[in-house]
């Protein structure tokens, strides 16, 4: 029996149905509520049962349309500040309904979705400046990039033959700062070196890491029977988006004979941004580098990519053949190395074509304009913040993150309440962090339709708010 529709004219008026829904929708999402809590019989009603029989797909339709589409987290909403998460675009949302109706697997043999996926990498390595040598792989996002780098890091330290036998009695140590993000640390636990096999370095003000710290913890733990093998720098921080002086570390890396990752989840794309590329410099000499094009690209979610300096080394930690995924010379089952040899994954989707259509509607210089703008806002708010006297900065904005704070006499108690009203009120969506361990109001400028009308709105929300708390 097929699922194909009987009707195909009647599934074509209510497939432009629902794709006129969805357009409705992002035309108008900075008219409506940023986040709306789910009331709690919206909630329950998911507890319904596994159906049995079928729902017209108009009737379905209309039940994601009160049910799902009003409670969505927000992040595409122009004052959604809190999180690192892009905004998505219409581009990148309609190659999503090509991907689909091609439901290409890029996992493995000869078609064009991985085709595709090399002219990605292809664009990115040159982006970065990696040799003819690297090679690129989407995934889902930069967690799973930084785990990737730690297995392929390790495997380079202890050899190909641990992926047999294992690593009982490695005393590798790795290092990155206490900025970095909690994937790392995770990173090192699903790698089985374990967390304590991760060294944690304190930052300085400006939240990067000193590597003067970093050569003498690598200097003691050889001293003391350790191999350093990996050092992690970070490309925009979650906290505040500091980066690390990469160039430094680079050399630092290259001395001791260690691998040289980058988390770049959002801050890698200050390449794009000539004024910016600067804060960046250093990048072109790691030897692998997580980014997510889900952040400062505006690709829709989920797309992140790791990219290898040398592709053999990621082949030589992933690659398994067996005959089920044998090479042929001629046929679908050709096409030379595939995307199962340089990761977990076998079934992968059509993740590419968002990218694609994302990089090449919109051009790389005018995303790198959307980069610009964003920080310019967050020094908007900076100023705003330095000229109200209820407000105060709590760490330096070198990007697009400013963390601050009204001041009260019970300012953690507060800032977390004023967070919690903005959000159910459906204002704005900022998050909290902690910065030498006082709680802080953090937003992170990332979404293409944020304005300085929108900061402003925030600010005035705030003050308003904790005026109420006095």
């Amino acid at each position: 029996m097929s699922l194909d529709p009987p009707d195909w004219d009647a599934f074509r008026r209510q497939a432009h149905a629902m794709l006129d829904d969805a357009i409705d929708h992002v035309q108008g999402i900075a008219a409506g509520p940023v986040w709306r809590p789910m009331p709690a019989e919206i909630r329950a009603s998911f507890a319904e049962p596994l159906p049995i029989d079928p729902t017209p797909l108009a009737d379905v339709h209309r039940d994601f349309t009160t049910r799902i589409l009003p409670y969505h987290s927000g992040n595409a909403h122009p004052r959604f500040v809190g999180w690192v998460q892009g905004g998505g675009n219409v581009a990148g949302m309609m190659a999503e309904l090509l991907a689909a109706a091609i439901d290409a697997n890029a996992g493995g043999r000869d078609h064009v979705a991985i085709e595709v996926e090399r002219q990605i990498a292809r664009w990115m390595r040159d982006l970065f400046g990696f040799p003819a040598t690297a090679h690129g792989l989407l995934v889902t996002g930069s967690s799973l990039a930084n785990w990737m780098a730690v297995v392929i890091a390790k495997t380079r330290a202890l050899g190909v033959a641990t992926r047999q036998t294992g690593i009982a009695g490695a005393k590798l140590r790795a290092y990155t700062s206490a900025a970095a993000h909690q994937c790392v640390l995770r990173a090192m636990e699903m790698s089985g070196l374990g967390s304590d096999a991760l060294v944690v370095l304190p930052v300085g003000r400006d939240h990067r890491v000193d590597p003067a710290a970093m050569r003498a913890a690598i200097e003691a733990d050889r001293a003391n029977g350790f191999t350093p093998f990996l050092v992690v720098g970070n490309a925009g921080t979650v906290d505040i988006g500091a980066i690390d002086d990469l160039s430094t570390l680079a050399e630092l890396a290259a001395a001791e004979r260690c691998w040289f990752h980058v988390d770049g989840a959002f801050g890698a794309f200050l390449a794009t941004v000539p004024e910016l590329r600067a804060r960046v410099a250093g990048l072109d000499r790691a030897d692998s580098i997580a980014f997510d094009f889900h952040k400062w690209p505006q690709v829709p979610y989920d797309a992140g990519m790791l990219l290898v300096r040398d592709g053999a080394a990621q082949a030589a930690t992933f690659a398994s053949h067996v005959a089920y995924l044998a090479r042929d010379a001629r046929g679908l089952a050709g096409g030379g190395s595939w995307p199962v040899d340089f990761g977990p994954d076998l079934s992968r989707g059509f993740r590419a074509l968002k990218v694609w259509f994302t990089l090449k509607h919109y051009g790389i210089r005018r995303l790198g304009k959307v980069i610009a703008k964003t920080c310019a806002l967050a020094q908007h708010l900076a100023r705003r913040i330095e000229a109200e006297p209820e407000l105060e900065l709590l760490a330096p904005v070198t990007l697009d993150i400013a963390c601050f704070r009204f001041r009260h006499a019970e300012p953690d108690r507060v800032n977390a309440a004023l967070v919690a009203d903005l959000q159910e009120a459906g204002i704005a969506a900022p998050s909290t962090t902690r910065i030498d361990g006082a709680l802080a109001i953090r937003c992170a400028f990332i979404n293409h339709r944020t304005t300085e009308a929108d900061v402003d709105a925030i600010v005035d929300a705030i003050l308003a708010a904790g005026r109420r708390y006095r």
